[in-house]
């Protein structure tokens, strides 16, 4: 039992790390008086390396995604499609 074995982190615990959410109410409950007069921040700790927000309006699985047309008439193009027009 003296050797290591090599540990890695499954990949949706570094996508967690690594891609951050918005949070839904950053400034507390409704009408809480918590942090009134202190500006909103993005985030309260270091930035890592790799880590950036992530927007709501992307696909979740995007090689699930990857080279499928829009099935919507009058959809806008995937980011994957380049003025494929």
């Amino acid at each position: 039992m003296d050797k290591k074995k090599e540990y890695r982190e499954l990949s949706n615990v570094e996508k967690q790390r690594n891609f951050l959410t918005s949070e839904e109410f950053p400034e507390g409950p409704f009408g809480s008086p918590r942090g009134k007069t202190k500006p909103v921040e993005n985030k309260s700790t270091r930035w890592e390396d790799g880590q950036q927000y992530t927007s709501a309006f992307t696909y979740e699985f995007r090689n699930q995604h990857e080279n499928v047309p829009r099935q919507d008439p009058g959809a806008h193009l995937t980011h994957d499609e380049d003025d494929k027009e």
